[in-house]
């Protein structure tokens, strides 16, 4: 277990809107959190990469407090892709070098570029390098702030909806990237979505929250009609194609 979450509750202006949040990631898992809108996702994420404090539960990493950690610290163990980021006038090998920030201490060394590099050619992008971010398509755009992330080397990689606006070839395209990213770095990935067939496809795990609070954790075995049902309000059913589970609407 490289990730754990224990009993986190957070609340807007007294609204609650986790409560009782439980629920820990292994390295090398695909995680994905699911809920309809205003279930507590984006919340949870941000719990999670400390950008707001949880008055109640503990988040571990590593077995070490997340809150109790230096910032600097945070930004080696967690890298974090936001649901929205702009372009700049900025190349694409810059952007990504960005993510060794955590590591540099007064210059970038060769090993910082060395990583930069692999990265980007890990994901396929060494002949985008000196591109800048604002002549890039949504789903180029999106590899980069990937490529960032990981070239912080985190243990725990966490994305708020990596595929929304992105047409289909890039959904799949992402998803591929931060799955080899969680076997190959035996690391562990955290991802918000609200495509359940995606999720079906790509996840290992899967938490889906409702109105705040945990209606189920697991494996494939918790993705069932009835609690897809609970969680979203609508009958569904759960077929096979291809030997892929695909959620069905009734």
């Amino acid at each position: 277990m490289i990730l754990s979450v224990d009993g986190v509750e957070f609340s807007y202006n007294s609204r609650p809107v986790l409560r009782d949040v439980r629920f820990a990631v292994n390295r090398g898992e695909l995680f994905s959190i699911l809920g309809n809108n205003g279930a507590g996702k984006s919340t949870l994420l941000r719990c999670l990469n400390r950008i707001i404090r949880p008055p109640a539960g503990s988040i571990l990493i590593e077995k070490k407090d997340l809150f109790a950690l230096p910032r600097r610290e945070v930004a080696r163990r967690v890298g974090y892709v936001a649901q929205r980021h702009e372009s700049a006038r900025v190349t694409v090998f810059d952007a990504v070098l960005l993510g060794r920030k955590p590591h540099i201490r007064w210059d970038a060394t060769a090993r910082d570029l060395e990583i930069v590099r692999e990265v980007l050619g890990v994901l396929g992008m060494e002949e985008f390098s000196l591109r800048y971010l604002d002549e890039l398509s949504g789903g180029e755009l999106q590899k980069v702030i990937i490529a960032r992330a990981l070239a912080q080397e985190p243990r725990v990689l966490l994305l708020d909806e990596p595929t929304s606006n992105l047409d289909l070839k890039n959904q799949f395209e992402v998803l591929q990237i931060v799955k080899r990213a969680a076997r190959e770095r035996n690391i562990a990935v955290v991802v918000v979505m609200h495509d359940l067939n995606l999720a079906l496809r790509f996840a290992d795990k899967f938490l889906l929250l409702k109105n705040g609070t945990v209606f189920a954790c697991g494996g494939r075995e918790v993705m069932t009609p009835e609690n897809i049902a609970g969680v979203y309000g609508i009958p569904v059913a759960v077929e096979r194609m291809a030997d892929i589970p695909v959620v069905v609407p009734l």
